[in-house]
């Protein structure tokens, strides 16, 4: 299960040596709104696990802060704003679930194969529209040997994603990523910029051409995320390629132009 709803349901997009200014707003090819293809898409859950003492968990979902949690069934603080709360319902089943102001996010039900080999998530998303939609996830084991410790990555496409995406020009030289809850401002002189509100996390950028960027984003000077964002020569189509630290597999976001 993602940190959020919107992590799962609108994974972020964010966004070098040539300037942008090369291109205007008009004719650059990324400017305008992009909707995700889920069909053509490759999207990978990461996540990974620690069983602690006292009945304790500690989860890290995609590669964000590890939360701490008591598994007894009880809301507790989880990222900002939110709360987490787990059961253990058997020694090879858990329930979780996420809320923001009371309200639930997510809610997943996670149960381990015999051989510990795999595990399945049933995992409900509450919609901007307020609907429901249930996907039901399969993670295989990329670490670890027995139990929920470990690593697990799962591929399965989710039912009902919804991700809308703007660019527009940023500056004299750089572009804005915008999608809800999120937006990333680059600059392509391939230099490390602070990402507002994230101490210690930087993104640069770099244009290898009209219709083809690539950023990477740090935390603490390591490498987090590399992205690869290229259009079709008919501008119709926009292909990220993102590749985060301990990922095995690289997600491939297909975008159509609205």
């Amino acid at each position: 299960m993602r940190l959020v709803a919107s992590i799962r349901v609108a994974l972020a997009a964010t966004l070098a040596a040539q300037p942008v200014s090369a291109f205007s707003a008009v004719h650059d090819p990324f400017v305008g709104k992009w909707t995700l293809d889920v069909s053509r898409s490759t999207i990978v859950d990461d996540m990974r696990v620690q069983v602690l003492v006292a009945n304790r968990y500690a989860f890290n979902f995609e590669g964000g802060p590890t939360e701490t949690v008591v598994a007894d069934g009880t809301d507790q603080p989880g990222l900002p704003g939110t709360t987490l709360s787990v059961k253990a319902d058997s020694p090879r089943s858990l329930r979780v679930v996420r809320k923001h102001d009371g309200h639930i996010l997510v809610s997943a039900s996670w149960k381990l194969s015999p051989d510990d080999r795999t595990l399945r998530d049933d995992f409900t998303s509450v919609q901007p529209d307020g609907s429901r939609a249930t996907t039901h996830y399969l993670y295989k084991r990329i670490a670890g040997s027995t139990g929920f410790a470990g690593g697990w990555e799962s591929a399965t496409k989710p039912v009902g994603l919804k991700l809308e995406l703007a660019i527009e020009p940023y500056g004299g030289d750089g572009l804005s990523f915008i999608n809800p809850g999120s937006s990333r401002n680059v600059i392509f002189d391939a230099r490390d910029y602070a990402i507002a509100g994230k101490n210690g996390s930087t993104i640069s950028g770099r244009r290898r051409g009209a219709r083809l960027v690539e950023t990477t984003e740090k935390d603490s000077g390591k490498i987090e995320r590399a992205r690869r964002f290229e259009v079709s020569a008919d501008g119709a189509v926009m292909t990220e390629t993102l590749r985060a630290a301990g990922q095995r597999t690289a997600d491939v976001l297909v975008f159509e132009r609205e």
